[in-house]
């Protein structure tokens, strides 16, 4: 006779995932959209002077900052077909803007040393994810940096 105090070993766990599995495996394809899906949804026939002109708002970003980004979104931002060029200014601005606040960040722990490590990594994740933008850009596909500051809608 089986005891209701105790739990069978016999039966089979259910196959069905708790709520706290659900949840997470939610929060992860959240995340994996968040970082993979990209926002610009328009044509695909986009220039190749638009092409190129997003190719450069990511290359000249890890020499001179926010600048380029910023200027390149400034001049396409109101213009009607340049939404590739738009979107992809935007997303590279947010990201330069990331890397300072980081850079900040790593300058101030410099004190206790971190910071001198966390600095060049910054410093050259910047430049290896401007590479990959570039590349994408390039091909027209747009790109959206995994861990950007969304701070320019």
């Amino acid at each position: 006779m089986e005891n209701p105090n105790q739990p069978n070993l016999d039966k089979q766990p259910e196959s069905q995932p708790s709520g706290a599995q659900e949840a997470l495996q939610q929060a992860e394809q959240t995340l994996r959209d968040a970082t993979q899906s990209p926002p610009y949804t328009g044509s695909s026939d986009i220039s190749q002077d638009d092409k190129n002109v997003a190719m450069l708002a990511h290359l000249l970003a890890p020499f001179f900052g926010f600048i380029p980004p910023l200027i390149f979104w400034l001049m396409n931002k109101d213009k009607a077909g340049k939404d590739f060029v738009c979107d992809q200014a935007k997303e590279a601005l947010n990201f330069q803007i990331t890397v300072i606040l980081a850079v900040f960040v790593s300058c101030l722990l410099m004190i206790v040393l971190i910071g001198i490590l966390l600095f060049w990594l910054v410093l050259a994740a910047n430049f290896v994810l401007c590479i990959i933008a570039a590349i994408a850009a390039s091909k027209g596909t747009a790109y959206r940096y995994p861990f950007a500051l969304r701070l320019v809608k």
